[in-house]
């Protein structure tokens, strides 16, 4: 049992293993990220029945594969839980045990000894005591730690080189715990607010926890008028604090407080105020029209006071102009916002002003420090694993000095650097 085990053990924890299991959970969140997640059933039903995703999967399947939330599936909750199974019995039964030989003074010696190793030479000298002393002095001045006995010495430099595997498999496993956690524990909310509106944050107890009220919201267009930029300021109020605080949010430039993260994900039009003939201002919503196209928005209005003769008051920006279809979809006119009135149907009507929408989203995710910690062990394991670990013995025997050397990585280097400072060192013995 013991030996099956064992066998077991050695194959979750082969590279090759962790490689391909890589490889399967880049693919199966690039599949997350093209197909929507935490949609309701009958968004997946009516939008892969009669489309499959790659012609294949269809709404049934979606749903069957677990494919609607991905990232908390069973399925890819155990390749996480494979992959950090190998990197932690990869960690156990390789990087920490080199780690602890690296740790170890090996002491060679005798000269045969040193003549098995990767790199190896041996220079003539007359003194090569004085030689080893030299020898030793160069070492500690480049930075080696050395330990010298009579008649020979050790040395090395770059042992934390050894912790950086280590770190990088340290690094990934306290990543995939954050992702899991932030997957299981996190929240996710997508609102739109108009200017004025606020939304209030519950805790599980339901208390307000964070209350958003959007005080501005801008957007930003080239000349061509499309939106380069769109950013909200808000006016946070705690459910602990008396003191309102203000904060703006832009697209790429997220809102971090108490835990929670505000994004600007998103823009659209609210509501447009018009003005028939000399009547009050009238503030009317607008709801979107995809039929029409991706952004545009408007409202049905009729023109007769019995509700009869319906235009379409069509828009595609807060800038205008609204154009106004009749019942056979033929354009009766464009009104201007801010602009003169124009006479539709008989009736005249001026648009005032559109109220553009601020597409806000708020997540609250408890694995992100865990998930930025493991970025950071990753990171700093990656750099220190590029750090080459050199051992270097000498042993001065007769009249020759007797070096070797071992190096996990530009072996070839090593290899050339190693005969400079045997010469040097007998070099200076010999003067």
């Amino acid at each position: 049992m013991k030996v099956i085990l064992l066998k077991v053990a050695a194959w979750l924890s082969d590279l090759r293993v962790a490689i391909v299991l890589l490889l399967v959970i880049a693919t199966c969140s690039g599949i997350g990220t093209a197909i929507p997640q935490g949609e309701p059933a009958s968004f997946y039903l009516e939008r892969y029945d009669t489309s499959p995703w790659l012609g294949v999967v269809d709404g049934r399947s979606v749903l069957r594969l677990q494919l609607d939330h991905l990232y908390t599936s069973q399925w890819f909750l155990l390749l996480l839980a494979w992959l950090g199974l190998a990197l932690l019995l990869c960690s156990i039964r390789r990087q920490w045990p080199s780690l602890q030989a690296g740790l170890r003074w090996i002491d060679y010696r005798q000269p045969r000894q040193l003549s098995k190793l990767a790199v190896a030479t041996s220079l003539s000298c007359t003194e090569p005591e004085q030689a080893l002393n030299h020898l030793d002095h160069q070492l500690r001045q480049q930075g080696w730690a050395v330990q010298r006995q009579k008649g020979r010495l050790a040395a090395r430099r770059g042992l934390i080189g050894k912790v950086g595997p280590l770190l990088v498999h340290t690094g990934l496993i306290v990543f995939m715990v954050g992702a899991v956690i932030g997957a299981y524990g996190g929240q996710r909310l997508e609102r739109f607010l108009a200017p004025g509106r606020s939304l209030e944050l519950l805790d599980p107890q339901g208390t307000t926890q964070l209350e958003l009220q959007l005080e501005r919201f801008r957007i930003d267009r080239d000349p061509a008028g499309r939106p380069e930029q769109f950013a909200s300021h808000l006016l946070l109020r705690d459910g602990g604090k008396a003191e309102p605080q203000f904060a703006d949010v832009s697209v790429n430039h997220p809102l971090r407080h108490r835990g929670v993260t505000v994004y600007q994900a998103d823009w659209s039009l609210a509501a447009v105020t018009l003005q028939f003939g000399q009547s009050p201002l009238l503030q009317l919503p607008l709801q979107s029209f995809p039929e029409l196209g991706d952004q545009v928005w408007g409202l049905v209005l009729p023109t007769r006071p019995d509700g009869t003769a319906p235009v379409l008051l069509a828009l595609q920006s807060e800038q205008g102009p609204v154009q106004v279809f009749g019942p056979d979809s033929t354009l009766l006119g464009l009104l201007p916002v801010g602009g003169e009135a124009v006479e539709v149907q008989g009736l005249p009507l001026r648009v005032e002003e559109v109220l553009p929408a601020s597409g806000l989203l708020i997540k609250r995710d408890p694995g992100v420090p865990l998930v930025y910690a493991g970025f950071a062990i990753t990171l700093l394991g990656g750099g220190l694993s590029l750090v080459a670990t050199r051992q270097l013995w000498a042993i001065a025997a007769e009249d020759r000095l007797h070096l070797a050397g071992l190096c996990n990585r530009n072996l070839v280097a090593f290899a050339d650097e190693l005969p400079q400072l045997g010469k040097i060192a007998t070099a200076d013995g010999a003067s």
